[in-house]
């Protein structure tokens, strides 16, 4: 890997570096367009992914491409802009200047937007044997996991390994671990009875773990309580003021000691920004970069922090703004529209974030939605017809718009997610259960 160099031409433009090709980054690279500026984007992977709907990745409603799109294209036409698909090993702000596996790149403005990463809360045992869904390989993942099992299940006759395949816990009600729970237990309903009719899936269990006293802790109560009905009503159990303390790919142990035996674990119970090496301790906290009204890192005047790693404290926002994706585009916008004025040395307003609302689907017409800075609570039917708008509306192209509504279309009328395949097989760490499908799949 040492022939390997970043090849970023010299310029006489202020540098603009970028890591992290989120919604904060997107919209930070696309507003810096012919502004003057040299823009690099880093990412270690070469695609944007639309992260609200990981979840139907992993719960086979829709593809992975559905929901991806290239990072390159927002590059074509666009003067002296570059992308390079590596990693950021450390950052040294004292010299104003980036390291990477292919070498160092300086800069004179910094953009850190690389998001969060799943909180394990200091366990080694989740981290290893937990399922997370944080990206696209995570969901994929999930996905061949849950498929390895139920084809494992029909060849099994053992009454106990059968019940740990038909157990599925997810640990953390926030709006993915809700989300994936609906989407499980629609497929539980609809879909996989038909492919396994061996199988009685009355017996598949599929539980919701939560900390606090409420499913969706970041909504209203009012919509907290309509979404832990509908999960209830569609037999997802629902356990909250409870604390998972351990799982080993077989037992999973509560606080309380009570233990339940599963095969699968999906960990939604937390994030934490995901800090670059090398910014210094004291402009974080809690994970997250600390910055002023203008998403600039306190303790530096050319470093900027937007999206769920950024920490701007307002007398409404005393935590911070939540991780969620507005916030995010909202700020790379301001970002990418204000850095010019900022580089001419000019006052500029500080940032203003617009709560739009929120919006959780629980399954199929089941919805609930947080509008108008929360004056406004829905629920049902319409609060899901304008969760399918927003998602439709803010997926990264045209092709992405055409290939999740042809899915939807398909999955309403037919009740069938016809994604439910084994593409590359995945295996937890000490798990034995579809070992054999693995193995068949590698000697092939």
């Amino acid at each position: 890997m040492t022939d390997l160099s970043l090849n970023i031409p010299d310029t006489g433009k202020p540098r603009v570096v970028v890591v992290g090709g989120g919604f904060g980054g997107l919209y930070t690279v696309k507003k810096l367009k012919r502004q003057g500026f040299q823009v690099v984007l880093f990412d270690k992977r070469n695609y944007h992914t639309f992260q609200p709907l990981l979840y139907q990745v992993s719960t086979a409603g829709l593809q992975p491409d559905s929901i991806v799109g290239p990072l390159r294209t927002i590059y074509h036409g666009y003067p002296d802009g570059h992308f390079r698909m590596v990693r950021i090993l450390s950052v040294d702000p004292a010299r104003n200047t980036v390291h990477t596996i292919a070498g160092d790149l300086r800069y004179d403005y910094l953009v850190i937007s690389n998001g969060m990463k799943s909180n394990f809360f200091g366990n080694d045992n989740f981290r290893q044997f937990t399922l997370p869904v944080k990206s696209i390989p995570d969901a994929l993942n999930l996905r061949s996991h849950i498929m390895q099992l139920f084809e494992r299940a029909v060849m099994t006759s053992d009454p106990e390994l059968l019940e740990r395949i038909m157990t599925i816990v997810i640990v953390g009600a926030g709006p993915t671990g809700v989300e994936t729970a609906g989407a499980l237990s629609e497929l539980r309903k609809y879909v996989l009875p038909k492919d396994y009719p061996n199988l009685d899936f009355s017996r598949m269990k599929i539980y919701v773990i939560e900390g606090l006293d409420r499913v969706l802790p970041p909504m209203s109560p009012a919509s907290s309580a309509r979404a832990h009905k509908d999960l209830e009503r569609m037999g997802v159990e629902v356990r909250l003021n409870t604390f998972v303390s351990n799982y080993d790919g077989d037992i999973l142990t509560f606080k309380n000691g009570e233990t339940l035996r599963t095969a699968t674990v999906v960990w939604s119970a937390g994030v934490m920004g995901d800090v670059i090496d090398g910014i210094p301790r004291e402009w974080v906290e809690r994970g997250r970069i600390l910055t002023d009204r203008n998403c600039r890192a306190i303790g530096s005047s050319n470093i900027f922090a937007i999206g769920d790693v950024a920490m701007m404290k307002t007398d409404k926002y005393p935590k911070g703004h939540p991780g969620v994706a507005q916030p995010a585009i909202q700020m790379g916008k301001y970002v990418g529209k204000q850095l010019k004025d900022i580089h001419a040395g000019k006052a500029v307003p500080g940032f203003e974030y617009f709560d739009k609302g929120t919006l959780a689907t629980i399954g199929r017409g089941k919805a609930v939605a947080d509008l108008l800075g929360d004056k406004l609570h829905l629920g049902g039917r319409i609060a899901w017809y304008i969760w399918l708008f927003v998602h439709i509306t803010y997926l990264i192209s045209f092709r992405n718009r055409i290939l999740v509504l042809a899915n939807w279309w398909w999955n309403f009328w037919t009740y069938d997610k016809g994604n439910r395949l084994i593409i590359r097989p995945y295996i937890l760490k000490n798990d034995p259960v579809g070992q054999e499908v693995a193995e068949a799949d590698v000697e092939d």
